[in-house]
């Protein structure tokens, strides 16, 4: 008698560097349904949004390292309208996420994309606290709760970025495909 052929081995099967495991998600139907919702031109419009708000995140930092540094105002200010435009764009950035998150199902299907979620509105939550704490007064808001806040800001950057990069760089969502599969 002869063996039935072997059916061909899909992108989703165990691989050796998973030590034989297949991960039940992966075998949804929409696990691959990944296509931006929210684009311009094949671009997604959250990736190209969330730049900013971590450019001036960042900034923000800074900028109260300059103040502490320096004592000069202008770093205190500067650092005020930094935090003021993160947490701004960083709305804008989330509002598009959120979209992108809720219209497509094979985003929903990944942990890493509800971590990034979570660790990004606890972002906000922290960008927007420092910015109002800022609005009362920028000077005497950078020491010690406004670098305080800034520092924590910039950890929390770190983990939405760190599941934001594992979401394109793992799982390509973003990346444009040539044709082959993913």
């Amino acid at each position: 008698m002869s063996k039935p052929p072997a059916p061909e081995a899909s992108a989703h099967e165990s691989s050796p560097s998973r030590g034989g495991l297949v991960d039940p998600i992966e075998l949804e139907p929409v696990f691959d349904d990944t296509d931006s919702k929210v684009a311009v031109g094949d671009h997604p419009v959250h990736a190209m949004l969330v730049t900013f708000p971590i450019a001036l995140t960042a900034c923000t930092f800074g900028a109260d390292a300059l103040y502490w540094w320096t004592g000069d105002a202008f770093w205190a200010r500067a650092a005020m309208w930094a935090c003021g435009g993160g947490f701004v764009l960083g709305v804008l950035a989330g509002l598009v996420g959120t979209a992108e998150l809720l219209l497509v199902r094979g985003i929903r299907q990944r942990s890493a994309s509800w971590t990034h979620f979570v660790v990004a509105v606890m972002l906000l939550s922290v960008l927007g606290a420092n910015w109002g704490l800022r609005l009362g007064g920028y000077e005497q808001a950078v020491l010690p709760w406004g670098i305080g806040l800034s520092a924590l800001a910039l950890v929390f950057t770190g983990f939405a970025g760190w599941h934001g990069g594992k979401l394109v760089f793992e799982y390509q969502l973003g990346v444009a495909s040539n044709g082959s599969d993913r």
